[in-house]
């Protein structure tokens, strides 16, 4: 459907490549496919180089390059999910207080 919006020039931010990918403001768009979403997450969150960073710090990488509806939910959602950051986010909270026994 964008791809005949985009081809008739009714959305002046799409526009589609020779090799026939649809892109938004120069960046790819990525299909509503769950698989291939999880893919990209999975990568940007997982390697090497950026070692299970944060929701903002992957949106910021991903949104140079890819763009899809909901994209910063879905990379909320994905981080929040992480067991290995949620473990590592428990080890690193400082108590609010001191912990001492109440006084009777």
């Amino acid at each position: 459907m964008k791809t005949k919006h985009v081809k008739s020039g009714k959305i002046d931010e799409f526009e589609i490549s020779p090799d026939g990918s649809l892109y938004y403001k120069k960046r790819l768009c990525v299909p509503d496919d769950v698989e291939l979403k999880k893919k990209i997450l999975q990568e940007a969150h997982n390697s090497s180089y950026s070692m299970h960073s944060g929701s903002n710090k992957i949106y910021q990488d991903l949104k140079e390059f890819y763009w899809w509806s909901g994209m910063k939910r879905a990379i909320t959602e994905f981080v929040t999910r992480c067991l290995t950051c949620q473990q590592v986010k428990a080890e690193h909270q400082v108590p609010s207080r001191l912990l001492q026994p109440e006084a009777a």
